[in-house]
């Protein structure tokens, strides 16, 4: 584990994994440490990564103002890490809420980004909805033994005011954002309590109010490649959702793995990792 200090003395964790050229991963959650990730399905045998804890997560220090931990004002950790690992200019991944993280950084600081990887991310930061078609989704897997049980619980995630609110009934729902519920997926949702930050969850988008139309015309702006991954059957965001948000870039490559959910690096680790190793490669 390594340690920088950011802009306002906050003391953030990352670590390093893997070997070839740097490409920096924002975790999702909102919340969890970067642990979740893992070496994306082997990509580290192509990249190394950099895998940060967001401030309050993880390794990453609790900062002196919750404040902080909104969307919008994390993107000042992001290019405070850039500095510090001397890139000039970065390529970027975000998965799920690190995905609106992504955006709003290619949004501040389109002249420090090489390149856009958005992994099944979040449209909150542009306003966008990310359920299109989501009750079709579900509706697909009714033949699965824990689906009764899921929708129920989708129900109450998706009405409840907050996450510590939501928090009883989510492993009952992690089957409907896996591929596959078999013992890794099992595995990677039993870790994600103890991997995850409430607070920084709570305040994640809490008072954050985008001029969502300046956003998407900075993105619109952005002449940088951008791959925007989805899987299959991810309720959060879904296939169609990310369909209409591909509109939002210019550059953009648009891929739906078959028969993924919101981790797509577990469900399919090889065709995972050839999608994205063949566009960073490409960018070059």
């Amino acid at each position: 584990m390594e340690f920088f200090t950011s802009y306002d003395g906050t003391t953030l964790a990352f670590r390093t994994l893997g070997d070839g050229p740097p490409l920096l991963c924002l975790p999702g959650g909102p919340g969890r440490a970067a642990e979740y990730l893992g070496d994306l399905g082997g990509l580290s045998a192509h990249r190394t990564l950099i895998l940060p804890d967001t401030r309050g997560t993880g390794a990453s220090a609790i900062p002196a103002d919750p404040a902080t931990y909104r969307v919008d004002r994390l993107v000042a950790d992001v290019e405070a890490l850039r500095r510090h690992l001397g890139l000039d200019r970065v390529d970027l991944l975000g998965h799920s809420a690190g995905g609106s993280l992504a955006m709003l950084y290619a949004a501040a600081h389109p002249d420090r980004l090489n390149s856009l990887t958005l992994v099944t991310p979040s449209f909150a930061a542009v306003g966008l909805p990310s359920d299109i078609g989501v009750d079709e989704v579900i509706a697909a897997r009714a033949a699965e033994p824990w689906h009764a049980e899921a929708v129920a619980a989708h129900r109450h995630m998706t009405t409840a005011n907050s996450f510590a609110e939501a928090a009883p009934y989510r492993l009952a729902f992690e089957p409907l954002m896996y591929g596959r519920w078999d013992d890794a997926a099992r595995a990677h949702a039993a870790a994600d309590p103890a991997q995850r930050a409430l607070p920084v969850s709570e305040h994640y988008y809490q008072g954050y109010t985008p001029d969502t139309g300046e956003l998407r015309r900075r993105l619109g702006a952005l002449h940088r490649p951008t791959l925007l991954l989805a899987g299959e059957v991810d309720v959060w965001p879904t296939a169609g959702a990310a369909v209409d948000a591909a509109s939002l870039f210019t550059e953009v490559t648009l891929a739906v793995q078959p028969g993924a959910g919101h981790y797509p690096w577990l469900d399919d680790p090889q065709a995972f990792t050839a999608v994205l190793e063949g566009f960073l490669s490409a960018v070059g």
